[in-house]
């Protein structure tokens, strides 16, 4: 879980139906063993730190299942909070379109022979560009123990080592 991908990830083969990993889940989420906030939606699963436990760089698990030929493909994704995620999208987003502007008008003042000061600009972007990764990085970094934990009990429910790429 130390890589640096920006959502670890993992797949597996279950032998469990949905309706069975979903009955596991409930029974822990019930018993109060489970330290762990579990939420059901269709074919989604939403695992994450209990409300007094997270903060702002808390990671969540989100499970997709589906069935196919009598087993249960388990698709695990592993990110921040949805409003982290959408906060870095648009950060990213930004800075790349800014960049693109940057770029071309960079080029138009070098066509037209004057200073290409839009280019230090884009120099600027960059740096940012590079800032918000390495904000991510330690954002996961601060998360990991979290992450352990969900991957800990996920491991529990599947009964068998899962291996994250």
């Amino acid at each position: 879980m130390t890589s640096v991908r920006i959502r670890p990830r993992f797949q597996i083969q279950s032998h469990l139906s949905t309706e069975e990993i979903r009955e596991r889940l409930q029974s822990e989420k019930e018993s109060g063993m489970c330290s762990c906030s579990v939420t059901f939606a269709h074919n989604m699963i939403h695992i994450k730190m209990p409300n007094q436990e997270q903060h702002f760089w808390s990671p969540q698990l989100d499970l997709s299942l589906e069935e196919e030929e009598g087993q249960t493909v388990v698709r695990g994704y592993y990110g921040p909070k949805p409003t982290v995620w959408t906060v870095f999208a648009f950060m990213y987003a930004a800075v790349g379109i800014l960049g693109l502007f940057a770029l071309i008008y960079g080029f138009v003042q070098l066509t037209f022979g004057t200073s290409p000061w839009a280019l230090w600009v884009l120099v600027a972007l960059s740096l940012l560009a590079g800032g918000l990764y390495f904000s991510s990085q330690a954002g996961q970094k601060l998360g990991a123990e979290d992450t352990f934990r969900i991957h800990i009990f996920i491991e529990h429910i599947f009964e068998s080592k899962i291996h994250i790429h």
